[in-house]
């Protein structure tokens, strides 16, 4: 549970009255968002008011009138979802670096330039943001801003998301410890364990991590392994 130093309110105004509960900043942003957040965890304290600031609780007629409950955890998920989080100037600021830096992740994660098949460094992203003046919205979750922002750069760089299948074979000195890890890097399409020892799989994976993942099977086999990027 957050202390109410570290709380912020969320006000929902609804059936001629304001109801207020105390939460943490980051744990409603994200369970506004449908993360997986318990809301007992982010509550300070587990009350609903008509004033937090003055601690004037909201009455039972109130409650049952607006949520048909007088459940607290019931009614604060309504108020942290439908109403206003009044965060602090510093705290979305915070907040919108924080999910900047996860749509710029994502997208250099999985988009390519399809004019060369290679991905984007996160800096090239980054900067076709500032020239597409996106703004991040604290409010909306990471994937609708990552699909906001895949709009706006389109015009600026070539970009696209795109899933690669990369062909590997792992020499038998190094198979049984590495294919493990290298199967389950993206989703494994096919694998055969040769004659000889060796494993040969075809490995789907997010375009944008190629770099990465040739560097795992480099260094699970010690540069031995054989890739291939196959045509889909």
């Amino acid at each position: 549970m957050v202390t109410l130093e570290e709380a912020v309110t969320a006000r929902l105004k609804t059936h001629g009255a304001v109801f207020e509960v105390l939460v943490d900043p980051d744990g409603a942003m994200s369970f506004r968002q449908g993360d997986k957040v318990e809301v007992e965890k982010i509550l300070a304290a587990e009350d609903v008011f008509e004033n937090a600031s003055r601690g004037d609780r909201s009455s039972e007629e109130d409650l049952l009138r607006a949520f048909e409950t007088t459940d607290v955890l019931a009614i604060a998920s309504k108020i942290i979802k439908k109403g206003e989080i009044q965060l602090t100037a510093e705290q979305r600021k915070r907040i919108i670096e924080n999910k900047r830096r996860q749509v710029v992740h994502l997208i250099a994660m999985n988009a390519i330039n399809p004019q060369t098949g290679t991905p984007h460094p996160p800096a090239r992203i980054e900067r076709a943001m500032e020239e597409a003046h996106v703004h991040v919205d604290p409010t909306k979750s990471v994937e609708e801003m990552v699909n906001i922002t895949m709009k706006a750069i389109r015009p600026l760089i070539p970009i696209r998301f795109e899933e690669v299948d990369v062909a590997v074979k792992i020499p038998p000195a190094y198979a049984p410890k590495a294919y493990g890890e290298v199967a389950t890097f993206g989703k494994l399409q096919r694998e055969q364990w040769q004659n000889d020892g060796s494993w040969i799989g075809v490995v789907r994976i997010p375009a944008g991590l190629q770099n990465e993942f040739y560097s795992l099977v480099n260094r699970l086999s010690k540069g031995d392994a054989e890739t291939k990027l196959l045509k889909r």
